[in-house]
């Protein structure tokens, strides 16, 4: 099996106690990121003990957002490797994930994770979140849209409130330096219905790294005109 030794600790650290079936699961999703890595560009992180730190604990430290019980609809916007999406799906099965990202040949990596884990209730999607936002099945339809995507909040922010229902929750996981956007973001994330509710630092076990996240409750429908398409929420933020 897959070193995972970090991740077992870590996970202990942020308060959760892993079955031996999620752990092979993690270690199987380990084995397959490291092979697809060597074929397709997912992530330039591929040692084992960063690959447990930078991407698992990073994602399921979302879990102390205190959101996520497990029978949540989530859409992961600009899922990457498949971060958090996956990892919440293994640990919450119950929760209904959707996977959203830009790249077909990621999208056959992810679908592949899927199929040798046994996830359920977890599928895929190919698009711009500008172009789906828009789209009836996925406007206002999630109790959370969450991202790890590398954007400025303010424009993370125009992805991910319009997929998200009045009274539902966008987290952003976010890197230290987030206080800066935040003041840059306020304006934009109040025009799109939300509101910042609580940021929460979270140190990453086993290295120095301190993450946070923003939890940013949907207060109001976002109005029609967002999000903007042509690129424009990343070319102009708002």
């Amino acid at each position: 099996m897959t070193k995972m030794d970090v991740f077992i600790d870590g996970a202990k650290e942020l308060g959760l106690d892993l079955s031996d079936r999620e752990i092979e699961m993690f270690s199987d999703y380990k084995r397959l990121l490291k092979e697809w890595n060597e074929k397709i560009n997912i992530t330039a992180i591929t040692d084992d003990d960063e690959i447990d730190i930078k991407h698992f604990l990073d994602s399921v430290s979302v879990f102390k957002s205190g959101l996520i019980g497990g029978n949540e609809r989530i859409i992961d916007v600009g899922t990457g490797g498949g971060f958090p999406g996956i990892p919440v799906n293994i640990l919450k099965p119950d929760t209904e994930v959707v996977l959203l990202d830009g790249l077909n040949k990621r999208l056959k990596f992810l679908n592949e994770v899927i199929d040798t884990l046994g996830l359920k209730n977890i599928s895929t999607v190919h698009g711009r979140a500008e172009e789906l936002g828009r789209k009836k099945e996925y406007r206002e339809t999630f109790d959370i849209a969450v991202s790890r995507a590398v954007a400025s909040l303010n424009t993370l922010s125009e992805y991910c409130l319009p997929f998200v229902k009045v009274g539902g929750y966008f987290i952003a996981m976010k890197g230290p330096d987030v206080d800066e956007e935040i003041e840059q973001a306020e304006k934009a994330i109040e025009k799109l219905g939300g509101q910042i509710e609580k940021r929460i630092d979270i140190p990453l076990p086993s290295s120095d790294i301190v993450h946070n996240l923003l939890l940013i409750k949907k207060v109001k429908g976002t109005p029609s005109v967002y999000p903007r398409g042509g690129g424009n929420p990343k070319k102009k933020p708002l």
